[in-house]
C-alpha cells in the first residue's frame, strides 16, 4: 500500500502475528509492511464503533491479557505523553472512569 518494498522472511511465525487478528479476510488485501497494517488495523477499529459493543467487545476480549503495547493500536504519543486509543480500552472491557478521550463507554 505504502509502495515499500516488503521483505518477508517468515517460515514459521510472521512479525504480523504479534498484532491483533481482527482483520477479515475480505479487508485483507495480502502482506502488507508493518505500518500499513497497523494503519488497516485501526481503521477496522474505527469502523466498528457502530456496531453493538457486545460485538466490539467480544473482538477484543482474546486480546484482554497481552501485557505487550503497540504504538498505533494501543496508544498514540502526543507531545511526549501516552494516549491510550479505543482499542486499549476496548481489551480493558470496561471504563476506568478517568473521563479518557477515546473511550467507547460513553
Amino acid at each position: 500500500q505504502c509502495q515499500q518494498t516488503l521483505k518477508c522472511s517468515a517460515d514459521t511465525d510472521c512479525w504480523c502475528m504479534t498484532l491483533p487478528n481482527i482483520l477479515p479476510i475480505s479487508e485483507s488485501s495480502g502482506c502488507v509492511c508493518r505500518a500499513c497494517l497497523i494503519k488497516n488495523i485501526r481503521n477496522y477499529i474505527e469502523d466498528i464503533k457502530n456496531k453493538p459493543m457486545k460485538e466490539q467487545l467480544a473482538l477484543a476480549r482474546p486480546y484482554q491479557n497481552d501485557t505487550q503495547f503497540i504504538e498505533g493500536i494501543d496508544y498514540d504519543m502526543e507531545n511526549g505523553l501516552l494516549v491510550m486509543s479505543r482499542w486499549a480500552h476496548l481489551k480493558r472491557g470496561k471504563c476506568c472512569g478517568n473521563g479518557c478521550r477515546h473511550c467507547p463507554y460513553k
